[in-house]
């Protein structure tokens, strides 16, 4: 799983020292191979020495990657079935990096067409008439991808093509592939072609892609133009869609090799990893912070208050993760460069997760206007969570004796970590507690304050600490809960 990524439209330039004309490329001892048997090849190739196959895929190694692998080497055409936010489409991009890094091709041929296995007239003559001499191009495996994201008004001609009615005038008849204007799928041959959330296509255009699996040729209005195209097709589809929406027509399911199921992040550590990965944050989150967010993620994935057929994406905790950031980093900025406040976030930043982020979130239809009572109520529960499994057993009596004769201690979104550190003072156990977060040896004044605040709302919610909101938005901590 993980963020998706746009492939790369600005191929290098080919290396000098590739052959430049077909006999050059025949003396090198090239072969022709299909995408299916280069794929093959370069997977196995990749296993044997042990490299990594599928780099930026996160929480797949041991279920969805093996299967993608198995339908890989099979040779097989495969759908990808699973809720938002799964890394569907991530990772159907990562497949063209197993393909050779330059391919020759029959230079302007739309088609990408192998100067040892032509496939159109044209090309078939032009490769007779010049021999070895005819000059060869070569193309990247940035530009042997192509992919198109299913919506209700694509037509056959955007995926398979259609006549050209300039063409047409100047002479040609209409049996001549000269006539064709190429859409998507034939502009894409010797590559990788992906449909996205594919029950979102009409079934009269699913229809055009079963000879495009199955005879490996291309139907043009009503006429049959037979090209043996060669590539690997992929689709992906969110199981509610099945539905909800529209569905996959059975003979053009029946035409993949490989129906894979995806699934979230399959513990809190994976959950960790992908935030770690992907998350673009603008201030220091610590460990703890961040476990929060994961576990929330999960936390929110569960709830019987959260339709489970929508799903909840990874993108989420990302999103949570890089909010936190910024509200610490709105934080340093409030202060001013008098406070010297380095933006590090604190557990208190997440609370305003529960608002921006449930957008993201579909809740059952009896939950209508309690959405971020039930996030709140989830971000406790996660914070609980993560308070018990980093803390659980350490001395923690310093912290419920600093309020024990009535002493309160404030913090907040624009509570500096100078001001909340001489509200504590020195503080029995602090240094055990910064270890068991994370937080080093020599943890910065704006972690210790992190760790502070985070101890103090777990002593909260798990009832030894009371707590209270001021008018202004501050936090109050203090007495028992």
């Amino acid at each position: 799983m993980g963020r998706v990524t746009a492939p790369n439209q600005v191929p290098p330039a080919p290396p000098a020292d590739l052959p430049g004309t077909l006999g050059e490329l025949r003396a090198s001892g090239h072969r022709h191979r299909t995408v299916k048997q280069e794929l093959r090849d370069n997977l196995l190739a990749r296993m044997r020495a042990g490299e990594e196959r599928f780099p930026g895929i996160v929480g797949y190694e041991d279920t969805v990657l093996p299967e993608v692998e198995r339908a890989l080497l099979a040779g097989h055409d495969m759908v990808l079935l699973g809720e938002r936010g799964q890394g569907k489409t991530r990772l159907i991009r990562s497949l063209g990096a197993l393909l050779d890094e330059w391919t020759p091709v029959i230079p302007g041929s739309v088609l990408n067409e192998h100067p040892m296995h032509p496939l159109t007239p044209a090309s078939r003559a032009l490769v007779a008439e010049r021999g070895d001499d005819l000059p060869i191009g070569w193309l990247h495996r940035s530009m042997r991808y192509g992919e198109k994201l299913a919506t209700p008004d694509t037509s056959v001609g955007d995926l398979i093509g259609d006549v050209d009615p300039i063409r047409l005038a100047q002479g040609r008849t209409l049996g001549d592939p000269e006539t064709i204007h190429f859409g998507l799928v034939p502009r894409t041959n010797r590559g990788v072609f992906a449909v996205n959330e594919l029950p979102d296509l009409a079934e009269r255009i699913q229809v055009a892609l079963l000879n495009v699996l199955e005879e490996r040729d291309i139907q043009v209005r009503g006429y049959q133009l037979r090209l043996p195209l060669d590539l690997l097709l992929v689709a992906s589809a969110n199981p509610e869609d099945y539905t909800n929406r529209g569905r996959i027509i059975t003979p053009l399911k029946d035409r993949f090799g490989a129906e894979i199921r995806t699934h979230y992040p399959l513990d809190v550590e994976l959950e960790l990893a992908l935030i770690r990965q992907e998350a673009d944050l603008v201030a220091t989150v610590p460990e703890h912070v961040l476990e929060v967010l994961a576990r929330f993620a999960r936390a929110v994935r569960e709830s019987p208050s959260v339709d489970p057929r929508s799903g909840v994406s990874a993108r989420f905790a990302i999103a949570a993760a890089e909010t936190v950031a910024a509200a610490a980093l709105r934080r340093a900025g409030l202060l001013g460069a008098a406070a010297h406040e380095a933006p590090v976030a604190r557990v208190g930043d997440a609370v305003s997760v529960t608002s921006t982020l449930r957008g993201k979130v579909e809740f059952e239809s009896g939950e209508e206007g309690r959405e971020i009572e039930v996030l709140g109520h989830l971000l406790r529960t996660a914070t609980a969570e993560t308070f018990r499994a980093r803390l659980a057993g350490l001395d923690l009596s310093g912290f419920t004796a600093l309020v024990a004769e009535g002493t309160e201690i404030e913090t907040g979104e624009l509570v500096s970590s100078a001001e909340l550190l001489g509200q504590v003072g020195t503080v029995p156990g602090l240094a055990k507690v910064l270890d068991r977060l994370g937080l080093g040896d020599a943890p910065t004044p704006e972690e210790a304050a992190a760790g502070i605040e985070f101890v103090l709302e777990g002593l909260h919610l798990t009832r030894r600490l009371g707590k209270d909101v001021t008018e202004s938005g501050r936090t109050v901590y203090g007495g028992r809960g």
